[in-house]
């Protein structure tokens, strides 16, 4: 398992009445490793170095 990039109590948090799998934190964090990668590519082909909200 690598690093989780989200927080198991804010899942809970958000989640709002519902149970939250133990493994849900872990997909949920591959998820989100992807988007930034993605994100990451699209800023790199326009030709930047940061990351901004549009490249979702």
């Amino acid at each position: 398992m690598s690093e989780l990039l989200v927080v198991r109590s804010k899942i809970k948090d958000a989640a709002k009445g519902m149970n939250v799998a133990g493994d849900f934190a872990d997909a949920l964090s591959q998820k989100v490793e992807m988007l930034i990668k993605d994100a990451a590519r699209r800023a790199k082909d326009n030709g930047r170095s940061t990351i901004k909200p549009r490249d979702l």
